[in-house]
């Protein structure tokens, strides 16, 4: 190697690199992610910068809080909500590698999805700090360094997405932002403060601890909090509790959550070692003497900082209300989420979460800039109210958006048009079903691909399931609290139920049929009927008619009201689209099993029935009469790619030991992609760290198929398929007038489902 000498000069300036792309995107947490994999699919090319050293901001192994969206934990009423396209292809990726949860491997997995995408450069440890204007309404490019190879970036580009959190971007071109409360007066907004505040959500730090073999002595550092007791709650501490788990250790909410977060910073490390002096040292806690710090964060996870204002504001009336959109392009389901401002000093509870009663639509202007023509906004920095943003701000909601943001910026491109333009050209319609064949799935937009060739073919199967029993061939129940089965049925359809019940003495069972009030809902607000039982002592089948029917095409409840005396028969048996549901409590979300909010805040109340998480929560055995038909073939060329008011998909027959479905035409058609879409149950909220799920590929999920043509020939197998999405990219056309495709059961009792067909 040649010694490079330099002589003394007055300055240097560092090494540029000129970079020229589509899309520019700042900010590598979940949004900017899923927004630059969308675009850079669709040809794009696609800079992505992240100030940081591994991508997905709040959920990477640098703050350790696991993605969560519209399911909530399985705590709320939004059935099927889990959030589709990229941001699902990555919790499947996640549960199949890390169903423990080590947030580490979540790295390495958002690494390996944005790095196999070749449109994509990735920046690490690149922060943007400059911004270069081709007139008042448009950026020309942006100025980065990387702290790591002393590299400034010019990044040029006709489109850019803030995605950063704390829209740097945004901020440095001058767009409109907003931080802190508004008033109730200005939006309406009943949850709002009679008078506009600096209040914000504030930031949290975590640590983990760990067990070992031995004693371990701590001795805390000179700035550790002394006085565990200046923390109001501190007597909910224990010595099991870490990462996220203690997420209402916050601080910050009084502060500027901007340029005060290093001083935000220390004073969570001061509370966080504190606490743990606090387990190891005071004398409380029988057996911490084993327990040893094995990490504490050097960054804190913000909440709220910046909310950029768009062409049009999200508030809370759209979100209790349902409100919907003709620009849809997302959807969120998360609690209304608003913190006390003082966080982990305040004596008020550490959070208020008032539920809707189902998912909301989150439309496209949330996402456009009102002041800068190219600039999009991703993440929690969208267009939204300080109450609106306490529920779009998770991670998932927010990886959804930028989804959305992603395959806009395609359309921008494709068309030579600025990001509102998409809606002066009438384009929603277009980014509404391009979204939709990635799996994006808005509640109430179904699509229909003009070019797809399943719209036109002739559907046959080898069998479809209907279901006349669920068979009672799993555990027995106790009625200990009200309990539900959740059912597709068909307008004004009548049906009998007979279930079977264990009574340890003379009881009366009283059982309802319950409806939603609005059809797409989940929530079981209307009781259509209600009839009560006499059961004598023993098991005894128990048949039950009812004078009423379901009034439209929706998913109705079967409720058995609490009883302690009596059990219900259950069953090992589960189906796509079908869950049972319980009337009892998670209080990480707020669910007492009833919200009752005080008058005049505007939030409703109802109760809470949820499904339990698996291996637990098995189908009510039931046989029923007339046989509930919710698996028609022609649910795969439908537009839905979930449960929505119906099962949507096509199930096969258990008894048929090699399920298969064929799509025919009269005449010899060119195939070159196949896009299937498989059931990884949407309830399962797939929280990516800590939490750990039993299972590392969801059961209703196919594992084996076969794709074959006219002659019998397979172009397509796998025998290990643990995805949602499948997409099949031939490398050479085929030409048949018939594609048959062959499903494996993926266990003895649960049958082979798939939601929809694709075929181009």
């Amino acid at each position: 190697m040649t010694l490079i000498k330099n002589s003394v000069q007055d300055s240097r300036k560092s090494k540029l690199v000129d970079i020229n792309a589509d899309f520019v995107i700042a900010g590598g947490g979940m949004a900017g992610t899923c927004s630059a994999i969308t675009a850079a699919r669709q040809g794009l090319k696609v800079v992505l910068v992240q100030d940081r050293p591994v991508l997905g901001g709040n959920a990477s192994s640098e703050v350790r809080l696991w993605i969560l969206g519209a399911s909530s934990h399985m705590g709320n009423n939004n059935r099927w909500a889990r959030e589709g396209g990229v941001i699902d292809e990555i919790l499947i990726e996640n549960l199949y590698r890390n169903k423990e949860g080590n947030p580490l491997i979540l790295d390495t997995i958002l690494l390996e999805k944005v790095t196999n995408e070749p449109n994509i450069t990735l920046l690490l440890n690149t922060a943007v700090y400059e911004l270069h204007k081709k007139d008042e309404r448009n950026i020309d490019y942006l100025k980065a360094f990387c702290s790591q190879n002393a590299t400034e970036y010019q990044l040029n580009a006709p489109l850019f997405c803030d995605a950063s959190g704390d829209g740097i971007v945004g901020f440095l071109s001058g767009a409109a932002f907003r931080m802190g409360a508004e008033s109730k007066h200005e939006f309406g907004e009943l949850l709002a403060g009679e008078e506009s505040s600096h209040d914000l959500l504030g930031h949290s730090l975590y640590f983990y601890s760990k067990r070992v073999d031995q004693p371990v002595k701590y001795v805390p550092p000179a700035f550790a909090l002394k006085d565990i007791k200046k923390i109001p709650k501190y007597k909910i501490l224990n010595q099991n509790d870490h990462g996220c788990r203690l997420w209402w250790i916050e601080y910050g909410g009084r502060k500027d959550t901007v340029y005060d977060t290093e001083d935000i910073k220390w004073e969570l490390w001061r509370v966080v070692y504190g606490v743990w002096d606090y387990i190891k040292n005071s004398g409380n806690f029988e057996d911490a003497d084993n327990l040893t710090l094995e990490w504490v964060g050097t960054i804190s996870g913000k909440r709220e900082s910046r909310r950029f204002e768009g062409l049009y504001m999200l508030k809370q009336q759209d979100i209790v209300e349902q409100k919907e959109f003709q620009d849809a392009v997302a959807f969120g389901g998360w609690a209304l989420d608003l913190h006390p401002a003082d966080g982990v000093y305040s004596s008020l509870p550490s959070c208020i979460q008032w539920h809707s009663k189902g998912a909301y639509q989150i439309p496209y202007r949330c996402y456009v800039s009102k002041d800068i023509d190219n600039l999009f906004f991703a993440g929690r920095i969208i267009s939204a109210t300080h109450v609106a943003f306490a529920s779009t701000r998770v991670m998932a909601t927010n990886a959804h958006g930028g989804q959305a943001v992603g395959m806009a910026a395609v359309l921008c491109c494709r068309h030579s048009l600025k990001p509102k333009q998409i809606l002066e050209n009438n384009l929603i319609g277009c980014l509404q079903e391009s979204l939709n064949e990635i799996g994006q799935s808005v509640p109430g937009i179904p699509f229909n691909k003009k070019n797809d060739l399943s719209n036109s073919a002739v559907i046959t199967t080898s069998s479809t399931l209907t279901i006349n029993q669920i068979p009672f061939d799993g555990e027995w129940m106790p009625l200990n609290e009200s309990s539900g089965q959740l059912l597709p049925f068909q307008k004004n359809k009548d049906h009998q139920f007979t279930v079977l019940v264990k009574a340890d003495a003379k009881t009366i069972l009283t059982t309802e049929l319950r409806v939603s009030s609005k059809k797409a809902n989940y929530t079981p607000d209307v009781i259509l009927e209600k009839i009560e039982l006499t059961i004598e002592p023993g098991e005894q089948y128990l048949t039950i008619n009812f004078q009423k029917t379901v009034p439209d095409n929706q998913y109705g409840f079967l409720v058995f009201l609490k009883n302690t005396s009596l059990f219900l028969k259950c069953s090992a048996h589960r189906y796509t689209g079908i869950t049972s549901v319980f009337n009892g409590k998670n209080k990480a979300v707020s669910n007492e099993g009833i919200q009752l909010p005080p008058q005049a805040i505007g939030i409703e109340t109802f109760e809470f029935w949820c499904p339990r998480r698996r291996p637990d929560g098995q189908n009510i055995a039931m046989k029923i009469k007339p046989a509930i038909e919710p698996y028609n073939p022609a649910n795969l060329t439908n537009g839905f790619t979930r449960p929505y008011l119906g099962t949507n998909a096509w199930a096969a027959d258990l008894a048929d030991n090699h399920p298969e479905l064929i799509l025919e035409w009269k005449e010899k058609k060119q195939v070159q992609t196949i896009t299937l879409f498989f059931d990884t149950d949407y309830d399962h909220p797939l929280e990516s760290s800590l939490w750990g799920h039993k299972e590392d590929v969801i059961p209703f999920c196919v594992r084996e198929y076969k794709i074959l043509d006219d002659n019998d020939k397979v172009i397509y197998q796998t025998n290990n398929n643990h995805q949602t999405i499948n997409k099949i990219v031939l490398d050479h056309a085929v030409t048949t007038s018939r594609i048959k495709i062959q499903c494996g059961h993926p266990a003895e009792n649960i049958p082979a489902a798939l939601f929809e067909v694709i075929i181009e």
